[in-house]
């Protein structure tokens, strides 16, 4: 399973779970308040506003809550004046790490951050050390038993989608598009009543190490380490761990 599908999977879940004791609000505010500054308050204008709306309606999340989020960013109310960061560093074994953060304090975000590589056999790097291994592009996950394997593919291809993987040890079938074509061929599936598990613009491996043992275990920590992090939005990497293994290290 590769480390993309499988965390991405792992990470659904927990969202989910986190959402409901409120652990995801922060995030998700803090994404309405930068989509909104910077593509403005119309959501049919601004895709990365709809998502970060669609997002806080999955978690819950109160209307009220998302209309001041939405002021903040336009400016109508005061707030933290946010900023995007990236960061790319190397985990265990060498697998190649980017996270994407928001915070309202540079200093301290990246302080942070690099304690947590360095507290999971990892290291910070300089800006640009692994981002030439990764390609963006659009991400839609659909659970099996939602739809058959033709049929699917079939849709995904047609609408214009680069790539489509089902790979026999995954509960989810991968749909792989260029970022310019995600938010149209994810329109089609929905029209077409496709329930998605996933659907966001991801950074995509182009090659995969495989982990096993103390490395698989250190990796998922640093992972959940950073998920953690209320500054975290994003975070991707490109290790590979296999089901057995997986079963292994959640036993």
């Amino acid at each position: 399973m590769s480390g993309h599908n499988k965390w991405a999977s792992i990470k659904h879940k927990k969202a989910i779970t986190d959402a409901k004791k409120g652990k995801v609000f922060t995030k998700i505010i803090r994404e309405i308040v930068v989509a909104t500054k910077e593509g403005g308050a119309q959501i049919e204008n601004n895709a990365r506003l709809r998502k970060a709306i669609d997002d806080a309606k999955e978690a819950n999340m109160p209307q009220d809550n998302i209309k001041k989020a939405i002021q903040r960013g336009n400016g109508e109310i005061p707030g933290a004046v946010y900023e995007e960061l990236s960061y790319e560093g190397y985990g265990p074994a060498g697998v190649a790490l980017i996270v994407e953060a928001t915070t309202d304090n540079k200093n301290r975000t990246a302080s942070e951050i690099r304690k947590m590589f360095s507290s999971h056999s990892g290291n910070l790097g300089e800006s640009g050390c692994v981002g030439w291994m990764f390609e963006r592009k659009g991400y839609i996950t659909v659970d099996k038993s939602v739809s058959d394997e033709e049929t699917l593919m079939n849709i995904a291809l047609e609408a214009g989608a680069e790539d489509f993987k089902s790979e026999a040890d995954s509960d989810v079938y991968e749909v792989i598009t260029s970022a310019a074509d995600f938010e149209n061929i994810k329109n089609i599936l929905k029209e077409k009543n496709i329930k998605m598990t996933s659907a966001e613009i991801s950074m995509i491996p182009q090659t995969y190490i495989k982990l096993s043992g103390d490395d698989a275990k250190s990796m998922l920590k640093l992972m959940d380490s950073l998920e953690e992090h209320d500054d975290v939005k994003n975070v991707y990497a490109n290790f590979d761990i296999s089901k057995e293994e997986m079963d292994k290290i959640e036993a």
